[in-house]
């Protein structure tokens, strides 16, 4: 088949799937779909299911720290916020001391949620890290690293 483009590939590649930007994105695809799969099981999104990780890591984080950290919106994260608050597995200040974030808990039925969850979750990531000879799975990690921050500005 005649290459019709003018552009040359970055490396080396067949075709689109041979891409590293492809591979990364089925390899995250995968990876929502278990995590889809295993989180409904405990009730819980992948955007939930990361709040509370966070929150459980980091107490008191505001909307706008937990967009950042589950690379949503804040918007997005509001709605994700709402539905933790509503089935009781967070709370969030009406009012705060300084500024305007307000900062979101962990409720002891959020703990027991995410402590259920977290080994479903766990449990994938074993999957996917059995799958990579322990000897390089340092160097796929740093190097996951160097990708991510070569295109943040």
């Amino acid at each position: 088949m005649e290459d019709r483009s003018s552009v040359p590939p970055p490396h080396p590649a067949q075709d689109v799937t041979e891409h590293v930007g492809y591979r990364l994105k089925r390899a995250s695809a995968a990876l929502r779909s278990a995590m889809d799969k295993a989180l409904r099981e405990h009730d819980l999104t992948v955007p939930q299911y990361s709040c509370l990780e966070l929150l459980d890591r980091q107490p008191g984080l505001s909307n706008a720290d937990l967009a950042r950290g589950t690379f949503v919106t804040r918007q997005s994260a509001n709605v994700v916020l709402r539905g933790l608050d509503e089935a009781g597995l967070v709370t969030r200040a009406t009012t705060t001391d300084h500024g305007r974030a307000l900062p979101v808990h962990l409720t002891p039925a959020g703990r027991r949620r995410l402590d259920a969850a977290r080994g479903a979750v766990y449990a994938i990531e074993e999957r996917m890290i059995e799958a990579v000879p322990a000897d390089r799975l340092a160097a796929l990690l740093a190097d996951l690293d160097t990708m991510a921050e070569s295109l943040e500005e």
